[in-house]
């Protein structure tokens, strides 16, 4: 992880001084700071990062906005870390495309064990990919997903993911119609049970059903038992066209 790319992007100085030195103490040493959301684009066009901590309240444009801006240059995993708490706040931050949120005022050792789990995760699913591309490819009729190329197609359509979505299907494709809660999904897809945010796992579900075409009202593909859990439907391209 130690040569993980990080950009940090903060209008406070001192909180981008507190993220740099906690993280440099966990062997990040490749770590960038922007205290502007014009200065972290310039960042983002010219480097490749593989963490993105980001506020909302920047000085020029809105971290939603900048994320936005973000998801056209890269997939790379982005932890808002902002003073805004509130479920609507959250909400929008994980439906733009954020992989997971914290609030101020913060521990940083939280910031770091996030990280540390996204980064496994990722690691992880890249690995098992090169070890098994042969075995990877998920063709439902309906839709196909070929993890080793990160693609998935609907209905012979291509459809942009973000690399969490990608991770949180290949999870539900390994496991048909197996139930799993929120919390179950945050640590094993997540990969950190001590600081999960249940609604990050929620948010990206509903991201997934509509881009899978899923009803979200009376889903079929992605089903909520309530009070029990999600459970994934290997589709019938028969049954979703009644």
């Amino acid at each position: 992880m130690e040569s993980a790319a990080i950009l940090a992007v903060d209008d406070e100085i001192g909180i981008l001084k507190l993220l740099e030195i906690t993280l440099r103490k966990e062997n990040f040493m490749n770590i960038d700071t922007e205290s502007s959301g014009k200065g972290a684009l310039q960042r983002i066009r010219e480097k490749s990062y593989d963490m993105i901590l980001l506020d909302i309240m920047l000085p020029d444009l809105s971290g939603f906005e900048l994320c936005m801006e973000i998801r056209k240059h890269t997939n790379a995993p982005i932890i808002f870390i902002s003073a805004r708490s509130t479920d609507f706040d959250k909400l929008t931050g994980l439906g733009i495309g954020a992989d997971d949120y914290i609030t101020k005022p913060f521990n940083p050792m939280e910031v770091v064990a996030r990280i540390k789990a996204i980064l496994r995760r990722q690691r992880l699913m890249e690995n098992t990919y090169q070890l098994n591309t042969a075995n990877t490819a998920y063709d439902y009729g309906y839709f196909s997903f070929h993890p080793e190329s990160a693609t998935l197609t609907v209905k012979h359509q291509p459809v942009d993911c973000t690399a969490k979505e990608l991770e949180l299907l290949h999870f539900f494709c390994k496991h048909p119609n197996h139930i799993f809660t929120t919390a179950q999904l945050y640590e094993l897809v997540w990969g950190n049970d001590a600081f999960g945010e249940e609604k990050t796992v929620t948010i990206h579900i509903a991201k997934l059903r509509k881009k899978l075409g899923d009803d979200t009202r009376k889903p079929k593909i992605i089903v909520n038992l309530r009070g029990i859990g999600y459970k994934f439907i290997p589709p019938n391209e028969a049954l979703l066209c009644e």
